[in-house]
């Protein structure tokens, strides 16, 4: 008997590896995969190619004037079979991933009008179910129906250590202090911002993964989603 399809929503600090462990999980059990946070990311490029911050000030303006002509979808990598950010037809993967962009993309984030504009994407994404997405709001604004909700949490060092080998092994010249920096600036962002901040829905499970291994947190996911699909029959 085909299992029923569910939304899984995965909320969490930046460099909790959420992203990463929600690919896995779509993968393992056949589900589509949406980064909401590479949407961010997308539009704060846009920004900065566009001039539209200026030493840390955004022209709200003008980007709530750009925002629509601003298309963001999704291309799945046929070598690698990875999900990657595209701005307008061109593949911007890469550089949405740039410390320039971790520097900007939480004060992006925070503006009302872009969160409205991109909640309304990725609900209209997820309507048929059958669909990973992961983020900070997804439990609490974007899906809060969701059949399964996991909050995602680890030290604010253990995460900083992981981007700062992340950027390391793609070539990127950063140093960890500045990336510990960007992430506990972040953290603060995203937790104190007005419009739907960083927390964890009364109903999501919490994964603290500060000590876990890639294998064991994928286990652990799984495991849950097969105790929810095992009560939705």
């Amino acid at each position: 008997m085909n299992k029923p399809l569910i939304t899984i929503a995965i909320d969490g600090f930046s460099s909790s590896g959420k992203s990463t462990m929600a690919k896995v999980l779509a993968r393992n059990i056949g589900y589509a995969y949406i980064d909401s946070g590479a949407m961010y990311r997308t539009v704060t490029l846009f920004a900065l190619e566009n001039n539209l911050i200026v030493d840390g000030k955004i022209d709200e303006a003008k980007l709530q004037k750009f925002l629509p002509s601003i298309e963001i979808k999704f291309h799945v990598n046929s070598l690698t079979c990875a999900s990657e950010a595209m701005l307008n037809g061109r593949n911007v993967e890469r550089e949405i991933r740039e410390m320039r962009v971790s520097n900007n993309v939480s004060a992006i984030a925070a503006l009302p009008f872009v969160r409205h504009e991109l909640v309304a994407q990725q609900q209209a994404m997820g309507k048929e179910k059958g669909i990973v997405m992961d983020g900070r709001d997804i439990g609490t604004t974007v899906f809060p129906d969701a059949e399964m909700k996991v909050y995602v949490n680890a030290s604010p060092e253990t995460r900083a250590q992981r981007r700062f080998d992340e950027l390391q092994a793609k070539g990127q010249q950063v140093s960890y202090d500045d990336v510990y920096k960007n992430v506990c600036e972040r953290d603060y962002i995203d937790q104190n911002r007005a419009e739907s901040p960083l927390r964890q829905a009364t109903d999501a499970h919490l994964l603290d993964n500060s000590q876990m291994t890639v294998e064991e947190q994928d286990k652990w996911l799984l495991n849950l989603y097969d105790k929810i699909i095992a009560q939705q029959k």
